[in-house]
């Protein structure tokens, strides 16, 4: 399997997409401060995942994810966990 996962910083609120094939590790060595790019503002919490069958599939939805139409998307379907 390959996900696709949104984690948000736990103080900051700021949003990371990111895609792997081992959703368990990726979030550790995220909040373990192993990833370059987000190793400046941890800790995160998962706040989604989806999962894909196919690696290309789950890349494309990544790129979505991190442009405009995708961060949309993104406020609109977890709109209530904004609001909580």
């Amino acid at each position: 399997m390959h996900y696709v996962y949104i984690l948000q910083t736990e103080y900051l609120n700021e949003l990371y997409v990111g895609c792997t094939n081992d959703l368990k590790r990726r979030i550790v060595a995220h909040n373990s401060g192993k990833v370059t790019s987000t190793k400046s503002k941890v800790p995160y919490k998962l706040i989604h995942y989806e999962a894909f069958q196919n690696k290309h599939d789950a890349f494309e939805r990544e790129q979505f994810l991190k442009i405009g139409w995708g961060k949309r998307f993104i406020k609109k379907n977890l709109k209530n966990y904004f609001h909580d």
